[in-house]
């Protein structure tokens, strides 16, 4: 009895793992494709906001490529130089974010609107909340944190494409274009505080 029981849980397990890596090579399918869209209405726009949230999903690509690996039982030694990559990544990712918003209320530059970015970035939303959903309650019954943390990477993805939906929608509606840039400050916030905790990632952390 006790050796079917083991068979199941084993079963059960691998079910959950195939589960784990269907929600990633989604994300990474999903952000993959965004890059394009997020670029070529980046650029028609001038939009700080998109063209930062582009960065993200590149880095978000990235991210999901070393959860790929842990669940394929990469080791911690691999995984901390990864971690590295990624808070080098987001360290980046802020500073030109920085920058860009020096130039953009410097020069005077104001944002156009944006109807691909708007439907993009709703789209995302919705996207990214479904498939955290997914890794957090796959990764709990998995007993995974590093999934359930990349679920929850997922979810703060999901709320980054809300802060620049609302900005686009603003800048659309109202001509608020200030509120298109300052939409790239919760991005600014967000990568300075994941950049910190990737240097500060330790193997531990996988498997506590």
């Amino acid at each position: 009895m006790a050796r079917i029981d083991g068979a199941a849980a084993t079963l059960q397990s691998e079910g959950l793992l195939r589960r784990g890596l269907r929600l990633e090579y989604a994300t990474l399918g999903w952000n993959v494709i965004g890059l394009g869209v997020l670029a070529a209405a980046a650029i028609g726009a001038a939009s700080p906001a998109l063209a930062g949230f582009g960065l993200d999903s590149l880095i978000e690509v990235f991210a999901s490529l070393v959860v790929v690996w842990q669940l394929k039982g990469v080791h911690a030694d691999r995984e901390t130089r990864a971690m590295r990559l990624i808070g080098v990544a987001f360290a980046v990712l802020a500073a030109y974010l920085v920058i860009q918003l020096v130039i953009v209320f410097a020069t005077g530059v104001r944002p156009a609107t944006s109807g691909l970015g708007i439907v993009w970035t709703a789209l995302t939303f919705l996207v990214m909340l479904a498939l955290a959903w997914g890794k957090i309650r796959t990764g709990r019954a998995l007993g995974n944190p590093v999934l359930r943390a990349e679920g929850t990477v997922t979810l703060i993805d999901a709320y980054l494409s809300g802060a620049v939906l609302a900005g686009l929608v603003l800048n659309a509606l109202f001509g608020w274009w200030w509120a298109d840039p300052l939409a790239g400050l919760v991005i600014i916030y967000y990568a300075a505080r994941e950049a910190r905790h990737a240097f500060k990632h330790t193997p531990e952390e996988a498997t506590a």
